[in-house]
């Protein structure tokens, strides 16, 4: 009877440890995230076709919704506004959460019928992590701001649940 409380003992501290680990890892394509104490539901991208893709072609994004980005590993990296009709907010973090780099990307007008690819491609602005970002935060414009969010501020994210998403 002994050894059984003492499993049972440990089962619940290691229980107990993991809930407070931030390792609150989601299945599905969504990711709750508590950001400056409000309650977050971010769609996790993870693919390089979700990536290049992202927000375009969203007519809303809720104030508390986004998408989080994960990459592979931390380096630098660049966003743009590619066929995104909203503006948008983004966020740059480093591998431990840490915010690298905080953009308002307003919306650029649409490729027109006269514009190859390639020159609308060359006339949107980049957006960059200014240093090394593991994972990248979009919300609705304004809101990193609301969220008196700073650069260097760290972020409470299950990064290493997050990295488990990787394909």
């Amino acid at each position: 009877m002994i050894g059984f409380e003492k499993t049972t003992k440990w089962l619940i501290m290691l229980a107990v440890g993991l809930m407070l680990s931030g390792c609150d890892c989601e299945s599905g394509p969504n990711q709750t995230l508590v950001i400056a104490g409000e309650t977050f539901t971010l769609e996790v991208v993870t693919t390089e076709a979700d990536i290049q893709r992202g927000m375009g072609g969203r007519e809303t994004i809720a104030p508390d919704g986004g998408m989080l980005f994960v990459f592979p590993e931390a380096r630098s990296r660049r966003f743009w506004m590619k066929n995104c009709i909203i503006p948008l907010d983004i966020m740059f973090l480093d591998a431990r959460g840490r915010i690298t780099a905080i953009h308002q990307m307003p919306a650029e007008p649409l490729q027109n019928e006269t514009e190859t690819l390639s020159d609308y491609e060359d006339r949107l602005p980049g957006y960059r992590s200014l240093l090394g970002a593991q994972f990248a935060i979009e919300l609705e414009y304004g809101r990193i701001g609301e969220l008196g969010l700073e650069r260097g501020q760290k972020l409470e994210m299950p990064l290493d649940c997050l990295k488990k998403r990787l394909p």
